[in-house]
């Protein structure tokens, strides 16, 4: 997950020669020693990744909870939404990790380097992808809306959850390339780290495959999908039909404002460690400010999210009030008994006095 890029070794020469045959240094190729981004900005960014994990943690756990205590069947939608809240909250929990990398550096060492870029690469892919399949089930739901088609839906998107996941950790493995490189005499980052002879290769292919399978294709399949849930709608009656198209065009944007900017700015990046765009010191430096800020923006899908299908649907707070009543009876319950068994535990110390 770590963005703090050590650019060191991109270069091949950082000296030209004139006429005189004086060497002097050429600036655009000296390498440029990336230091911490100083008190303002990490201050601001480990801020914000606290206030992503404090709120994208209890969403996530209270949308799961709701959901797994439904008693009612569950459509592919909320097992798909389920499955979803696991891994914003798995991708919530490495957020601490690294917003003291921000501040401090990597202290954490090469396995929890290794780990934690794992586990978030894996659900990077795993959160995309689900909400690729909400967007196909609603669709199905909407515009093929048959009896027989549900009960396939419901038998197929387990097995379907099964694939994502398996998808989502395979695509993730080279995420077992990272470790702790050394950037400065204090500073340990914990970054991708290919051999030198097809770094670029490498880097192009993991992440030409990020921004296809993380975002091109999951958007095209959302757009497309909504498109048509959308025109469908417009030809349909009834009030509920326009919270529903609310909440879609929500989903689409709030996908695109949170992700976009990240993935153009990892595509620059790219696009300069490949040396296929002219860049110098000054660039470099503010790419890789732009990624460490478009990355937490990026986590800050992982707590919209269960606002955007949970708390703004009808349907879940519905389900929230029922399951809350029901634990409320349940505590009374509870209360009532001890307090009656209380009651003739102390008459029947009275009648023995």
């Amino acid at each position: 997950m770590s963005v703090f890029y050590n650019f060191q070794g991109l270069f091949d020469n950082d000296t030209f020669q004139d006429n005189d045959t004086q060497y002097i240094v050429d600036q655009n190729t000296l390498s440029c020693e990336l230091k911490p981004l100083g008190p303002p900005a990490d201050v601001i960014l480990c801020l914000i990744d606290i206030v992503i994990f404090l709120l994208a943690i209890p969403g996530n756990l209270l949308v799961g909870w709701v959901i797994a205590s439904s008693r009612q069947v569950l459509t592919p939608s909320d097992v798909y939404l389920f499955h979803l809240t696991i891994a914003d909250g798995l991708i919530a929990f490495t957020v601490p990790f690294w917003a003291v990398a921000v501040h401090q550096g990597w202290i954490f060492g090469d396995f929890m380097c290794k780990l934690l870029s794992l586990i978030f690469e894996a659900n990077f892919f795993t959160s995309i992808i689900f909400l690729a399949c909400i967007s196909m089930d609603r669709y199905l739901v909407i515009v093929h809306a048959r009896e027989s088609l549900k009960n396939r839906q419901r038998m197929c998107s387990r097995f379907l959850c099964a694939a994502v996941w398996a998808l989502g950790w395979a695509l993730a493995l080279p995420a077992l390339y990272n470790d702790t490189l050394k950037v400065s005499h204090d500073r340990m980052i914990c970054s991708e780290r290919f051999e030198m002879g097809s770094a670029n290769s490498w880097r192009l292919a993991t992440r030409g495959i990020r921004h296809i399978l993380g975002f091109f294709l999951p958007l095209g399949v959302m757009i497309m999908c909504y498109s048509i849930t959308i025109a469908r709608l417009l030809h349909t009656r009834g009030f509920q039909k326009h919270r529903a198209m609310r909440v879609i065009i929500a989903v689409v944007i709030a996908f695109l404002l949170c992700w976009t900017p990240y993935h153009i700015t990892m595509m620059i990046d790219t696009l300069m460690r490949a040396h296929m765009i002219s860049f110098n010191c000054a660039v470099r430096k503010s790419v890789n400010l732009a990624l460490e800020a478009t990355s937490s923006l990026a986590l800050l899908h992982s707590c919209i999210n269960p606002v955007l299908y949970a708390f703004v649907g009808e349907k879940f707070k519905k389900k929230m009030m029922l399951l809350f009543q029901r634990r409320l009876r349940q505590e009374r319950m509870s209360m009532s008994k001890f307090s009656r068994s209380t009651s003739q535990t102390s008459e029947g110390h009275t009648a023995v006095l």
